[in-house]
């Protein structure tokens, strides 16, 4: 049967089946013990005081998501672990602080402990938005909260029509805010178009703050791109900042930082080498390439304590580098969990992905059915466009026994994908840097990857000597499958598998050489040349 084929009444009813199969998971999953208020308000003078050396290089880090408070991707990741690993080694030298949005899904244990430091109203133009301001201390990091509930009131982070009025307040909310902080950073480090408006604030009309400005792109496919209306309706620049904002007939927010920030990175060094061309830059290759002399490629690191096999609760058992018994344990338990044949045997390819076309999966698409004559199993987490959501409860009520397809996602199933695993698949048409991979190697699961990006600078294909994993250089669905066999054929040799296993739990992706680069950043930032 094609999937061509398939009626609408057979599409329902496969979602529903596919369906059905997710809510046993999720019950199995509290079976196992896994899950997925009114503030404490305080006068200024009773929130925390910090004493600053006056040696230290302070930074301020604005984003609009960050872990451990709210994550949708990489970006809440990066802003979770980033000023931690600065301050565990180098509080000495740097106090680094992060501002996010206050969103309706703060936890209530955390709002319960957030300190209330004050507020004031926020001009966007012709309106003036209430701004309240509040903080809390997480693992040794100090963050600060913009609360305008009209604005973040929301059940998710982003996708609403007023996206550019919502960042548009909370850039120019975070520079007035800093006044109530007790802080005054000499930096100020912005992720992606959500908080691209700072640098320009600081450029055209902040400039008197003395602050200078890093702007990182984690993904350049998001640019902020709005009508040229809200120039003056909303950011309230003066006519002058027009030739800034405007591009191609459109603000474009990441255009705009880049061209004013003091110093841009993105996510590791190949995705910035690639940003010069038009094939990735999405539209701003020009830019990119008349910016050059400020642009820097800085590889993302993974939090090890978070991510660690040896500790993790989500895990059906513990497990290290000299105990790879436990890890097929946990690929027996998962394969059960998800109706697979339990088979240790068996080689497990994982998918934990967003469904969407630059993960990779229409090479996925292209060779699963050949995948399917070979003795495996795949398992497949995500949500994301419909067109590949079908095709995967398509495939997996065509192939029962061989396919687990969970359309959902559930952070404590993903840990034990992780685990359980043999292999991890990424072949992604474009990757800034990928934290997936990096995981994968710590928990001992060997990823097959397309050779762009992040993945480049971290997965080295074993077939070549020394490597950490299987790689294809062209994208194309053939190059995906031929890597897919190249692992199979060393899958086969228990003895050099066990071996290759143990190097790759040994590698060190953690965020310490990584956050040393930034550092070098902020110090030259700060006028010390190093």
């Amino acid at each position: 049967m094609r999937k061509q084929e398939i009626v609408n009444d057979d599409r329902v009813k496969t979602e529903k089946n596919v369906n059905w199969q997710v809510k046993i998971v999720n019950d199995r999953l509290v079976e196992l013990g896994s899950s997925n208020v009114s503030i404490r308000r305080k006068s200024v003078k009773e929130t925390s005081k910090v004493s600053h050396g006056d040696d230290k290089i302070n930074i301020l880090i604005a984003a609009s998501e960050g872990a451990p408070f709210f994550v949708t991707g990489g970006l809440g990741e990066v802003i979770g672990s980033l000023p931690k690993a600065i301050m565990k080694e180098d509080s000495h030298q740097f106090d680094i602080r992060v501002v996010l949005p206050l969103y309706e899904s703060i936890r209530p244990e955390d709002r319960s402990q957030l300190e209330f430091l004050g507020h004031f109203d926020v001009s966007l133009s012709w309106r003036k938005q209430y701004c309240g301001v509040f903080q809390i201390e997480k693992n040794g990091v100090i963050y600060y909260f913009i609360d305008n509930e009209f604005y973040f009131r929301r059940t998710v982070p982003y996708g609403y029509g007023d996206d550019g009025e919502r960042f548009a307040f909370f850039s120019k909310a975070v520079l007035e805010s800093i006044h109530l902080m007790n802080f005054q950073p000499t930096i100020i480090h912005c992720h992606d178009w959500q908080t691209a408006l700072i640098p320009v604030y600081l450029h055209f009309t902040h400039h008197n703050m003395g602050m200078k400005s890093l702007f990182t792109i984690h993904n350049i496919e998001y640019q902020g791109i709005h009508d040229l209306s809200i120039i003056d309706d909303i950011i309230g620049l003066p006519k002058e900042a027009g030739a800034i904002l405007e591009y191609k007939g459109a603000v474009n927010l990441m255009k705009a930082a880049i061209e004013t920030a003091h110093q841009v990175n993105t996510v590791s060094p190949s995705y910035a080498t690639e940003l010069r061309y038009d094939y990735f830059a999405k539209g701003l290759a020009s830019i990119i390439q008349r910016n050059e002399k400020k642009l820097l490629g800085i590889l993302n690191g993974i939090d090890i304590d978070l991510y660690n096999p040896q500790t993790d609760s989500a895990l059906f058992t513990n497990y290290d580098r000299n105990s790879l018994d436990k890890k097929r344990e946990n690929k027996l338990q998962l394969q059960k969990l998800v109706n697979l044949p339990a088979d240790e045997k068996v080689p497990l390819l994982a998918i934990v992905s967003r469904l969407v076309p630059h993960k990779g999966l229409d090479l996925v698409t292209g060779m699963m059915e050949k995948l399917m004559n070979e003795q495996v199993q795949v398992i497949v987490l995500g949500i994301g466009e419909r067109k590949y959501e079908d095709y995967f409860r398509w495939i997996h009520e065509q192939y029962q026994g061989k396919v687990a397809a969970l359309i959902s996602f559930n952070q404590d199933l993903a840990r034990k994908i992780y685990a359980g695993a043999d292999f991890f698949l990424m072949p992604s048409q474009s990757e800034p840097c990928g934290l997936a991979q990096m995981i994968a190697l710590r928990y001992g699961t060997v990823p097959i990857v397309h050779a762009v990006g992040g993945l480049r600078d971290t997965i080295q294909d074993c077939s070549i000597g020394e490597g950490n994993g299987f790689v294809f250089e062209q994208y194309n669905s053939d190059d995906l499958f031929a890597a897919i066999k190249r692992g199979l054929k060393a899958y086969e040799n228990e003895e050099n598998w066990d071996s290759l296993l143990k190097w790759v739990m040994n590698l060190n992706y953690s965020w310490e050489k990584s956050a040393k680069e930034y550092e070098k950043i902020y110090l030259n930032l700060n006028g010390v040349h190093v």
